[in-house]
């Protein structure tokens, strides 16, 4: 009896001993020092601070509690995109004392507690657009010791000195020369000219042409293109929802050089000139949606077509026709009721080649254009209701194309020639004075245009590509702009569509091709 009460004193002993070691194990591993937080090996890191010297790229396993990280020497170029979006709550970033050179737009994406950001004494040139703006509550910015390069694309960074609360230390440009040493916190905003231009290749039409004339007719927006190849003048329509020109309609026209449209009290009237069978007008019935034949053109006095010019004089409707054969006349035609009718014969002869109405200080003119004699220019008279001739523009003795355009308060013609310089002359009062000679040798087609404020002019060649070129006003000249590869032109015709802006090339030997004008902001 006493040996059993003794073995189970010695179980109890045993059990209590075994519960007391359990107690104080969980008692020691409650005081246990916490695990220490990663560092990677580039580092020295804080619960919340991190030092890295030497490290190859951003480094990913820092703790998330970090608010403070620091780079020096770094041993990669190129901050990239989200390069710290892993340190949330990161308030201060320094990278100065590095060889930065590239930032990515979104370099510093996430980080919406930054207060502090140094860039000091990197090799930046350049800053990314708005790289700054996901930065709420920053306060202090340092980029004190880069190469910027003061061109359009720091010009964000000027407006957004001249507008946040930051406090940035004063930072300098190294270039462009004219800036050099120049504090960026001061530049004029008016001297960052970053808005260019461009033609760009839209829509390509599959077919020659030799003319090309928009027109609007019930609100929408066509265009009629001669097209000899295809026996035909080729109706399209602009359809604003593709914003692509459309096939619409044909009018048979087997060697048709030009298709003017005309609406006349809300009428459309296509006038097709061709150089062999004949030249017509046609009517486009509403009714029977189709062009039908409403007269001829008499074929004695109009032998060989080469251009037509519609326009109205106090309230009548006239189109002229330039004739470039030996026994034709240049003729003007006059509507009256329901058809066109001869006016007047203008010029006789001479080979013409083009024809340019003006419209200007309440004196119609209108100037025509030869490949024998220089330009003559003709004046409206309102006692005779007729052009009586003005005189001539001697100082071209042939051109191929008139045109016209006004620069402020100067008129100027532009006339291209098929052998020696195309010239740009200024109106002097009294006479005509040369502006300009552009080399353009082969050329059959000219036109000036303005699109938004900005003055171009197109010069096509057959021998070369077209050359666009752009008025200088303060030298009052143009100068080269762009080259486009368009083959033979024979016409260009700028067409506003909505918000596209197109020029229209029609080729004599290839494609036609639509352009569109595009404005393009540098400094984004």
């Amino acid at each position: 009896m006493a040996g059993l009460r003794a073995r189970r004193g010695s179980g109890l002993r045993l059990l209590a001993l075994s519960t007391l070691g359990f107690c104080l194990m969980l008692q020691g591993s409650a005081k246990r020092p916490p695990k220490t937080p990663p560092c990677p090996p580039s580092c020295s890191c804080t619960r919340d601070t991190a030092f890295c010297v030497d490290s190859k790229a951003v480094p990913r396993n820092l703790p998330s509690e970090v608010i403070s990280l620091t780079l020096v020497n770094a041993a990669f170029s190129e901050i990239q995109d989200g390069a710290f979006s892993h340190l949330p709550l990161l308030q201060f970033l320094l990278l100065n004392s590095n060889k930065f050179t590239l930032i990515g737009d979104n370099a510093f994406t996430g980080l919406s507690h930054l207060q502090y950001l140094s860039l000091a004494n990197n090799n930046l040139q350049t800053l990314p657009r708005d790289i700054f703006r996901p930065l709420d509550i920053l306060s202090d910015l340092d980029l004190r010791g880069n190469s910027l390069n003061c061109d359009c694309k720091v010009k964000w960074l000027v407006e957004w000195l001249a507008h946040t609360n930051t406090t940035v230390a004063p930072i300098y440009c190294a270039s462009p020369p004219r800036f050099q040493e120049h504090k960026v916190q001061d530049l004029p905003l008016r001297e960052f000219d970053c808005i260019t231009t461009d033609f760009v290749l839209y829509q390509t039409l599959p077919f020659p042409a030799v003319s090309a004339e928009p027109f609007l007719y019930s609100s929408d927006l066509y265009l009629a293109l001669a097209q000899p190849g295809a026996s035909a003048c080729t109706v399209l329509k602009w359809d604003y929802v593709e914003r692509q020109l459309r096939d619409y309609d044909r009018i048979p026209a087997p060697s048709a050089v030009h298709c003017k449209p005309m609406v006349v009290d809300s009428q459309l009237y296509v006038v097709v000139a061709q150089l062999f069978g004949g030249s017509y007008i046609y009517h486009w019935d509403p009714n029977t949606t189709r062009f039908t034949k409403l007269q001829d053109i008499d074929p004695q006095r109009v032998r060989k077509p080469n251009d037509l010019e519609a326009f109205r004089i106090d309230g009548d409707w006239y189109f002229a026709v330039a004739d470039s054969s030996k026994a034709g006349a240049t003729s003007l035609y006059r509507w009256h009721q329901n058809g066109f009718y001869s006016h007047q014969a203008l010029h006789a002869w001479h080979r013409d080649t083009d024809l340019e109405f003006v419209d200007g200080e309440g004196k119609p003119r209108l100037i025509v254009s030869s490949s024998s004699q220089a330009p003559v220019i003709y004046q409206w008279s309102r006692t005779q209701k007729q052009f009586v001739a003005q005189g001539e523009v001697t100082q071209v003795p042939d051109a191929q194309a008139v045109k016209h355009f006004r620069a402020g308060r100067d008129s100027y013609l532009c006339l291209s020639r098929y052998i020696g310089d195309s010239k740009i002359l200024r109106w002097e009062g009294t006479r005509f004075s040369e502006v300009q000679a552009l080399p353009s040798r082969g050329s059959l087609a000219m036109q000036p245009f303005l699109v938004g404020g900005r003055r171009y002019l197109a010069l096509g060649s057959d021998f070369s590509f077209t050359q666009i070129y752009q008025w200088d006003e303060g030298r009052q000249k143009f100068v080269r702009f762009q080259e486009l590869a368009v083959q033979a032109p024979r016409a260009f015709c700028y067409v506003p569509a909505g918000d596209a802006q197109l020029l229209l090339a029609p080729s004599f030997k290839g494609q036609t091709l639509v352009y569109r004008h595009i404005v393009v902001d540098l400094s984004a």
